[in-house]
């Protein structure tokens, strides 16, 4: 009888143990997850806004016929346009001194909303983009990412993201977003 008592009250340890085991994880893990989603929210939005850069970069850098909506000849209206659609009054960096010549503008949809998206040209027919978005978190330095056959660079500046993305040559794309970020930082255009 004292057998089956102790084996009856084994067995139910070991359930209240497991039990317990399986709370504690269970409870660690969702803990985890929700202290994720709050801390890594920022981080997680500027590389989405980053990914979608660059994705929109590989998708449009080889058009030779579209690339764009609007032509580079139309700056006055493709600022306008794409500064109501973002919410924003952007500005539209003049790189010819770097070699680039803005061959247009598009609309495209992004994380956040609407965003904006300019191409540019060397003579070479290298092509680099700056994407702007509204930013899903704070305003930050430049950030290089790199890729196989693309990189990017990456800032937020007063509640807009912008993402400079080119071919995998890290000094040319360096040249080209420090310039794209002294003219946009310049202006000191901001509208709230």
């Amino acid at each position: 009888m004292r057998d089956q008592a102790q084996a009856r009250w084994s067995a139910r340890s070991l359930a209240a143990i497991a039990a317990t085991v399986l709370f504690a994880f269970v409870a660690g893990g969702g803990t985890g997850w929700f202290a994720h989603g709050v801390t890594g929210a920022a981080a997680n939005g500027s590389d989405k806004i980053t990914a979608d850069a660059v994705e929109a970069y590989r998708l449009y850098v080889v058009e030779v016929r579209h690339p764009v909506e609007v032509p580079g000849s139309e700056l006055a209206h493709m600022r306008n346009w794409l500064s109501k659609r973002i919410g924003h009054e952007l500005n539209i960096p003049d790189l010819q001194s770097i070699g680039l010549k803005l061959v247009g503008g598009r609309l495209l949809p992004g994380p956040t909303g609407a965003a904006a998206f300019y191409m540019y040209e060397g003579p070479s027919g290298e092509r680099f983009t700056i994407y702007c978005a509204k930013a899903a978190g704070p305003e930050t330095a430049l950030r290089f990412k790199d890729g196989k056959r693309y990189a990017s660079f990456t800032w937020v500046d007063d509640k807009i993201s912008y993402v400079v993305s080119g071919p995998a040559n890290r000094d040319r794309l360096e040249t080209v977003a420090k310039n794209a970020y002294e003219q946009i930082d310049k202006t000191g255009v901001k509208k709230g």
